[in-house]
């Protein structure tokens, strides 16, 4: 018997995590991969990345339209309602035995909600992970509670997810997918990224992606703008920014990023979408990573690179000890910035170990899911109680 297994995917950061993953459902001979993209991927304002996808020559089932023209909170609550019309609807028609979502998006969430109500096992990725600047918490959690098994990146996740109630034994520790990238892919070196992407990074450069604080009103333009201006006390950095995802906000965001670019082109250029292979090359020979987005959390300290941490979006997450936090202000990002360029600093992250696993995550997700699909996997479960005093 071969069981469908449908990988569920909405943005490019996504894709690029679930990327071994896919290829690996696609090349066993014992499951059916079934991709369904959908989200920001169908979307020229955010870099039309199906066509990554098609590129990679990997089968989609399905390409599923959801988002609206604004992004505003309505917006994102209308994409959930788009997404759950949508899916029902494919569900419904392929059945999967089932689906592997990745993560905290309130798109993902909308399709937690349409497995669950179908009665379709859910194998959920990056779980127990905290964000306490973001909806995205709430939304992480929401979805482990519906889900069938777990996958975390580091043993304190797996924990997590066991004190939300999950049973041990559908909880495993598997590392993070993004690592496994790292291990596998042949990055380009810097004059190959550079000319692909029509900009030298012969010179030092940070690489730089910044995402709406979801959890605050309306903060995205003036923490940009505090960026920009820590940003002009370090003239010798090169400046490579990739744009903002479809969050409530990240349409300002892009705006102002691409005025700075349009004031600044000899120095920095921007990007809708790098692609998994360019983004992780140019992380790879980056002088630090800037921003708010989580690959500065868990893939960067994988090349022993710094990663200035911005503001609460990230707020909560396990950080290797390359990665510097600081708040949403000039002076307070200036000052990791200069930490993050010093001769001590750069040498601690050179032996900096990454808590994220060993790069072998797609073979144990597979391994585990074919094994559990083959014994039966009950929707019911108990509530399991950790004991502790309050």
């Amino acid at each position: 018997m071969k069981y469908q297994i449908c990988i569920v995917t909405a943005t490019r950061a996504e894709y690029g995590l679930l990327r071994p993953l896919i290829r690996r459902v696609q090349q066993d001979e014992t499951l059916t991969l079934l991709l369904a993209v959908t989200g920001a991927h169908l979307e020229p304002r955010y870099g039309n990345t199906v066509e990554e996808i098609r590129k990679d020559n990997l089968p989609i089932d399905a390409c599923l339209p959801i988002l609206t023209e604004g992004d505003t909170q309505q917006d994102v609550s209308c994409v959930m309602a788009n997404t759950i019309t949508a899916f029902t609807a494919y569900f419904m028609e392929r059945k999967p035995d089932m689906v592997v979502l990745l993560g905290d998006r309130y798109e993902t969430l909308g399709v937690a909600i349409v497995a669950l109500t179908c009665q379709i096992p859910i194998c959920h990725i990056h779980g127990g992970e905290t964000t306490e600047g973001a909806m995205d918490e709430a939304i992480r959690h929401s979805i482990t509670k519906m889900s069938a098994l777990h996958f975390t990146a580091c043993a304190a996740y797996r924990k997590r997810v066991i004190q939300l109630g999950e049973q041990p034994d559908r909880v495993y520790n598997v590392g993070a997918l993004g690592v496994e990238n790292i291990r596998t892919l042949s990055l380009l070196t810097k004059e190959e990224a550079g000319a692909q992407i029509g900009f030298s990074l012969a010179e030092p450069y940070a690489l730089i992606t910044f995402h709406p604080v979801t959890l605050e009103q309306q903060t995205q333009g003036k923490q940009v703008q505090a960026l920009f201006a820590a940003l002009e006390q370090f003239p010798q950095l090169r400046l490579l920014f990739t744009k903002s995802n479809a969050d409530s906000g990240g349409m300002e965001i892009n705006a102002l990023i691409d005025a700075y670019v349009d004031a600044h082109p000899q120095r920095a250029i921007a990007f809708s979408s790098m692609g998994y292979l360019r983004y992780l090359s140019a992380m790879q020979g980056c002088t630090m990573v800037l921003g708010n987005s989580s690959s500065g959390i868990l893939e960067a300290p994988a090349f022993h690179v710094p990663t200035v941490d911005i503001g609460d979006r990230q707020k909560g997450r396990l950080a290797a000890a390359s990665i510097i936090h600081c708040e949403a202000e000039q002076e307070s990002i200036a000052a990791a910035i200069a930490q993050a360029l010093s001769p001590a600093f750069l040498q601690l992250c050179s032996t900096v170990e990454n808590p994220f696993g060993n790069g072998h995550t797609s073979e144990q997700i597979v391994s585990i899911m074919k094994g559990r699909l083959t014994e039966g996997i009950s929707l019911k479960k108990k509530f399991y109680d950790v004991g502790f005093l309050v």
